[in-house]
């Protein structure tokens, strides 16, 4: 049985474009693979923890192979937990809005608390880096208000810094298929914004229908 984890990283709800792709994806997974579970960890819930003091003092002491304190090992057993959803899942599906250029702050903030040694990563002096999210995959919804083609004035190549960041700590984690679904030119008017959510609605319930379980 599939698992398919959306990390839903806009405030936005209903209104959110990406939120709406990603949905229309997972409910074509839904009904082309009956069997498939489906949990949602929403980034705007208010229940990603902090990153104090206890869990950088739990960070280091894991580095240095120093036991920890009992504040420590609640901080790291935070950090675990919410770690072991995309653990868990076997289909990471993110919708992503761009913010200035890169990504919504709660979205950092999650990466910042889950990735770290013997949680997302295994670091060896002789090896190096290893990503613990082996045999897994990720379908990235990344919503857009302007046009980032080649011709326009905020050309992908200069200004995205959404995709590649995303895609590089994914690859970074261990997920290395990862297929990307864009919806651009949301605030280019009702028209325009609707005829791209649509498109983009399409080619979410293609490639769901055309996935393998």
């Amino acid at each position: 049985m599939t698992t398919l984890l959306h990390i839903a990283c806009s405030p936005r709800q209903e209104r959110s474009a990406s939120r709406e792709v990603a949905l229309a994806y997972i409910d074509a997974y839904q009904e082309a693979h009956p069997g498939a579970q489906v949990s949602t960890l929403d980034l705007w819930d208010g229940a990603l923890p902090e990153f104090d003091q206890h869990a950088m003092a739990a960070k280091y002491a894991g580095l240095n192979g120093v036991a920890l304190s009992p504040q420590q090992e609640s901080a790291w057993a935070t950090l675990r937990a919410l770690a072991a959803r995309m653990h868990q899942a076997d289909v990471l599906v993110l919708s992503v809005p761009l913010w200035n250029f890169s990504i919504p702050y709660k979205l950092k903030q999650f990466i910042d608390l889950v990735s770290q040694k013997d949680i997302l990563f295994s670091f060896d002096p002789a090896s190096g880096l290893s990503g613990l999210l082996r045999d897994k995959r990720a379908v990235v919804v990344y919503a857009r208000g302007l046009d980032f083609s080649a011709d326009s004035g905020t050309p992908a190549r200069e200004f995205d810094f959404q995709k590649p960041y995303v895609e590089a700590w994914l690859r970074f984690v261990g997920v290395e298929r990862v297929q990307a679904l864009v919806v651009e030119k949301t605030l280019m008017g009702s028209e325009v914004d609707a005829a791209a959510r649509d498109a983009a609605k399409a080619q979410a319930r293609q490639l769901a229908a055309a996935t393998a379980d």
